[in-house]
């Protein structure tokens, strides 16, 4: 397990385009999205601990701001060959197993994780809806401690995620995510 923090992403700039096909059958894109006010793209894996740890917190997000229009899409961008694990029949497993309530898609290709500049896993995005365009407003930490939900002091992405719904301010000062790395396809 390679330990690593997200990059930097300058705040404003609008999301890449996509097209994932995800482990309930659909294929999505921006344009899934666009009755949403916003959109959390999470890269992540099925192995990962720092996603397993964070798995049932990050679901609970998804959950409680669908109701204000925010929505959710997980995307693996692991190389399978690299851990069976991260392999796409797993994902459906895990998708299952874990109850997301959030479609999870696969980057086969790894095209969409570069365009985004994804590092790690997790590695959350969170877009804004402005007319049409998502727009970046967050990307960092889902919360200070990944390892135990009761040391939790800060909930950085829930504060992104009720300023985005209240149509406040987001903070300029983002804390990076940390996880393992994503797994590349060797070239």
């Amino acid at each position: 397990m390679a330990l690593l923090y997200s990059s930097h992403s300058d705040l404003g700039t609008s999301a890449p385009p996509f097209s994932l096909p995800a482990t309930n059958g659909r294929t999505y894109t921006l344009e899934s999205f666009r009755d949403m006010k916003g959109l959390l793209i999470v890269f992540m894996c099925n192995h990962c601990p720092y996603v397993v740890a964070v798995h049932s917190r990050l679901s609970a997000l998804a959950r409680e701001f669908s109701e204000d229009g925010v929505a959710c899409l997980g995307v693996s961008s692991n190389d399978p060959n690299h851990r069976e694990a991260d392999s796409f029949e797993n994902m459906i497993k895990i998708s299952e197993q874990w109850q997301l309530p959030f479609p999870y898609a696969f980057d086969e290709s790894q095209e969409v994780a570069k365009a985004y500049d994804a590092v790690c896993t997790p590695d959350p995005y969170l877009y804004e809806n402005v007319n049409g365009t998502f727009l970046l407003r967050y990307r960092g930490r889902i919360d200070d401690s990944w390892k135990d939900e009761s040391q939790v002091r800060e909930q950085s992405l829930r504060i992104a995620l009720r300023k985005l719904v209240d149509g406040k301010t987001q903070n300029k000062e983002q804390i990076p995510s940390m996880g393992c790395s994503i797994k590349w396809k060797k070239t």
